[in-house]
């Protein structure tokens, strides 16, 4: 479960270096660091994937395998957000979150990825996007529920100051409000205790999320 972390950051000791556009980002130590824990994460997930016993196999078609290949892609641009949140973010808070947010969703990818092999499915299959969940939902301009748009990403990359933490705030909080759209949708409709127990496990903590996220936009705001 997640929350705000307190202003004291394990990277705060170590000297910046600016970028060439004037930033102060973290360290490149902390950065490293990050990289290190999100693939730590993403063996993790694999780990407890292959560990996890297999008493059925989902077809290319089903809502398992579906859920599992548009959760992936959806997770991977929270991943893309948080690093850039991480690194150039101006509130330690917000920072924190990024960190918790990439290396939980890492994780949780790695995850996903051990069923797709286990059940010998492709990673990407024949099904469109989102074709498995019975709501009607579609994919709008090739983006699942919550993503940002390439124009929003763009701008997040670009931000300086306290408007990445305003962009990464406002984006993240769209995105797992889309996510728990996805993961509603599979705890409907699938009987895989695997995936149960997973996609309870992301609802929970993207609730916890919001709530975080919530709290950090109004002190964003300044």
């Amino acid at each position: 479960m997640t929350a705000p972390a307190t202003t004291d950051n394990e990277y705060d000791d170590i000297p910046a270096v600016p970028d060439e556009d004037g930033r102060a980002p973290a360290s490149r130590y902390g950065v490293l660091a990050l990289a290190v824990m999100v693939v730590v994460g993403l063996l993790l997930g694999y780990a407890g994937g292959l560990l996890t016993p297999r008493l059925t196999r989902p077809g290319d078609a089903s809502v398992e395998a579906g859920f599992a290949r548009d959760m992936t892609t959806h997770h991977a641009q929270a991943v893309e957000m948080s690093l850039v949140a991480y690194r150039s973010a101006t509130l330690p808070e917000v920072r924190q979150i990024a960190v918790d947010i990439a290396t939980g969703q890492q994780g949780e990818i790695g995850a996903m990825q051990t069923w797709l092999r286990e059940w010998d499915l492709s990673p990407t299959g024949s099904q469109p996007p989102m074709s498995w969940m019975s709501d009607g939902a579609t994919v709008k301009n090739g983006l699942m529920p919550g993503m940002a748009n390439p124009q929003q990403m763009a701008a997040l990359r670009d931000a300086k100051g306290i408007e990445v933490d305003r962009q990464f705030l406002t984006l993240m909080y769209a995105h797992h409000l889309g996510g728990i759209h996805m993961i509603d949708a599979a705890l409907g409709e699938t009987d895989n205790a695997e995936v149960l127990r997973v996609a309870r496990t992301m609802k929970a903590t993207q609730q916890t999320e919001l709530n975080n996220l919530r709290q950090l936009q109004a002190q964003a705001k300044g």
